[in-house]
């Protein structure tokens, strides 16, 4: 059975690589020229998708690579003393096991499993996709396959040539996200640095692994702005008006702007299908169920998901409809769980009033303040809150031979 994976971030190469486990003949495509090694963000990993790498034999490298941060140090706007949060207990409130890594690095980990495994073709995408299977390039020579999966983000390719006018069924959860790349003298490591105000956060970090230091901004708006997702310089401008005299430290990372090697700007999204999959197509991940960038747990469903979709399509031994049902009933819990959280998250981590701002930093305080058993037991009264990403329920698949 052939089986073309479009995307090589985080849930293409996972399930690529649990598809070669079970015996698929594995293509992924990639529109860039080779795996992303700029820019980017930090990501998490919560208790399932680390225990499905430590299954993949990648979890000692992931954690070689976490970012290692311990203390965030937040300075309020008016405020003239800044707050002191312990991460490690912040984190522990979430998670009974999590690893905070760079995306690209993860990337790259989840690539390595599997590489000689599985064929890549990178510097091309998908042009066409017939009902029947047969799969056209930019460049590649076109193909047959039983199976396509879009696994290629918020802004899914294969969403859009097959899911039409579903393809944007999405909610705007009022927020934008930006990543800069600055000089790392401008960072600790093992500390972040952060700036809250009313409708706006900024931060900085940098790790033992970066040759830089990333800032993220995080800034509330009312109604979606205008820009086209490629226009850097004007998602450059909407930054810089967003920020623009928030603090002397915030400005010179923006003076970082026109320097930057790297710079990521995307709004805070939600997508609504309520099913992922059209005849022989199915979606995970961003592609398909993005609960929002930076505040629903991305990275961790995208694992989740598409080990269960490999497991599935093993499971079903082949019959890709019988597979993408028992996906979607496998998956249906743990993703209106996850829009959920970031619906909330969304507006509780930038908050919209001065009370907020207020509340917002003390309850971080207060949180790293207690002892880490009794934050744990607190949180854990309700799987829906914090520890919804330690909740996800999945099966333990057997490695059987794909058809």
């Amino acid at each position: 059975m052939r089986i073309l994976i479009s995307g090589a971030s985080i849930s293409g190469p996972v399930l690529a690589y649990w598809l070669t486990r079970y015996g698929y003949d594995v293509t992924v495509v990639e529109r860039a020229p080779q795996l992303r090694k700029t820019g980017g963000h930090a990501v998490d990993l919560f208790r399932p998708a680390m225990e499905i790498s430590e299954r993949m034999g990648v979890l000692p490298q992931i954690e070689a690579l976490a970012t290692g941060t311990t203390e965030l140090t937040i300075y309020r706007e008016g405020a003239r003393r800044p707050s002191h949060v312990d991460v490690t207990k912040l984190v522990g409130a979430a998670s009974d096991r999590h690893v905070e890594i760079m995306r690209d690095d993860l990337s790259e980990a989840y690539y390595c499993a599997g590489k000689d495994d599985i064929e890549y073709l990178f510097g091309d995408s998908i042009t066409a996709i017939s009902p029947d299977g047969d799969v056209t390039f930019e460049h590649a020579e076109s193909r047959r396959f039983d199976v396509v999966v879009g696994a290629d983000g918020l802004h899914s390719n294969v969403r859009r040539l097959v899911f039409g006018e579903d393809a944007g069924r999405t909610q705007f959860l009022g927020g934008y996200l930006a990543v800069l790349s600055v000089p790392k003298t401008l960072a600790r490591e093992r500390q972040s640095l952060g700036h809250l105000g009313v409708g706006r956060v900024a931060m900085i970090y940098t790790a033992q692994p970066l040759d830089d230091a990333r800032v993220v901004f995080l800034f509330r708006s009312k109604e979606e702005l205008h820009y086209h997702y490629r226009d850097v310089l004007r998602q450059k401008e909407l930054l810089q008006g967003a920020f623009a005299g928030m603090h002397p430290r915030v400005d010179r990372w923006l003076e970082e702007l026109n320097l930057t090697p790297a710079f990521y700007f995307d709004s805070i999204t939600q997508l609504q299908l309520n099913t992922w999959s059209r005849g022989r197509v199915t979606l995970v991940g961003d592609a398909g169920y993005c609960p929002g960038p930076a505040v629903g747990g991305s990275t961790s469903l995208s694992v989740f998901g598409a080990y269960v979709l490999a497991g599935e399509l093993a499971q079903a031994n082949g019959d890709y409809l019988r597979a993408f049902a028992a996906y979607e009933r496998q998956m249906d819990e743990p993703v209106r769980r996850s829009r959920a959280f970031a619906r909330t998250a969304a507006k509780r981590l930038v908050p919209g009033s001065a009370a907020g701002v207020w509340a917002l930093a003390r309850g971080a305080q207060l949180i790293s303040a207690l002892p880490t058993s009794l934050t744990r037991a607190l949180a854990g009264l309700s799987a829906r809150g914090v520890r919804v990403f330690d909740s996800m329920q999945y099966r333990d698949y057997p490695t059987t031979v794909g058809g």
